[in-house]
């Protein structure tokens, strides 16, 4: 039989039922896997457990976008790199969403195991892995900063409640530089996403077009501050292109370098979590090809290449 590693977060979303792992053995034994459950015990458990593998046919992340995130970075710092995916169970699950689960997590596996490897790029700061999204400044400290019980209660409404508490906020302006495809801009820039995705923050189609395998990520910079610009520019993310929205500036790349011209006093946001750097000086890079499993029914539009 071929050897299966799930790496679960008990803590990721709202309370749960913990009795259909039992269901997730049976399927897996089903399906030829000799499947070993690991429950995660605290933050950066899973990348831990990651790294620690000794082999595995396939590891399922289960839990959260942070926890796919951690299990994706202990793998990325392997010298042997393992096939992974990804069961949500999360607050957003946006990662979830966008390769095409739903929302009974007994379907979602039998989806995955009738799925399809890929190959996806992977962006890092600072060498730091991130799945589908990294972000600074106005509303990208919400994830990270609204209390885990509160999500726990709630679900996402709880990430909205904080936002609106940010909105009533003055809106600051980062003073930066940053080169991406050859040229070089200085300006003052209230939020910054950097992403690998088509659902970012619960909203589907973010992007018009991504792909997960063209060795590029999509860069989006704001200079708005008020609150009326703002709110204009929540309206177009559900009604229009948001790269055409006056004060947003968008590159598609495969390298950016940002440079702040002093240490922010807020840290990034990488798939919803705080990253600990603080430094001026940021590149971003992809690392290409990872092997991911997931359904099928999202491959056509997140694919390129046919592996």
């Amino acid at each position: 039989m071929k050897k299966c590693i799930v790496i679960y977060n008990p803590n990721s979303g709202k309370p749960t039922n913990h009795n259909f792992m039992n269901e997730f053995e049976n399927i897996l034994s089903k399906n030829d896997y000799d499947p070993t459950i690991i429950f995660t015990e605290r933050k950066g458990h899973a990348k831990e457990i990651m790294i620690n593998i000794d082999d595995a046919d396939l590891v399922i992340s289960v839990g959260g976008d942070g926890t796919f995130n951690e299990t994706v970075t202990g793998n990325f710092e392997r010298e042997k790199k393992l096939l992974l995916s990804h069961i949500p169970v999360g607050t957003t699950n946006d990662i979830g969403a966008m390769f095409g689960y739903g929302k009974n997590v007994i379907a979602n596996l039998k989806a995955l195991l009738n799925g399809v490897v890929r190959g996806i790029d992977i962006c890092l700061i600072n060498n730091h892995p991130f799945v589908y999204v990294a972000g600074f400044g106005k509303f990208m400290n919400i994830p990270y900063e609204t209390p885990r019980d509160l999500k726990k209660k709630i679900g996402y409404v709880a990430y909205l409640l904080e936002g609106a508490k940010s909105f009533k906020h003055k809106t600051s302006l980062y003073d930066l530089t940053y080169t991406c495809n050859g040229e070089t801009y200085r300006g003052l820039y209230s939020f910054m996403l950097i992403s690998n995705a088509n659902r970012i923050a619960g909203i589907n189609n973010f992007y018009k077009d991504v792909k997960l395998d063209d060795n590029q990520f999509e860069v989006l910079f704001c200079n708005l501050t008020t609150k009326s610009d703002i709110i204009k520019s929540l309206y177009y993310l559900k009604t229009s292109d948001i790269t055409k929205v006056p004060g947003f500036y968008f590159h598609k790349t495969d390298k950016l370098d940002i440079i702040f011209a002093e240490p922010p006093k807020k840290v990034w946001c990488v798939d919803g979590e705080a990253l600990p750097d603080n430094t001026t000086n940021f590149q971003i890079r992809i690392f290409r090809n990872m092997k991911i499993m997931l359904p099928s029914k999202n491959i056509n539009k997140l694919f390129e290449k046919d592996d």
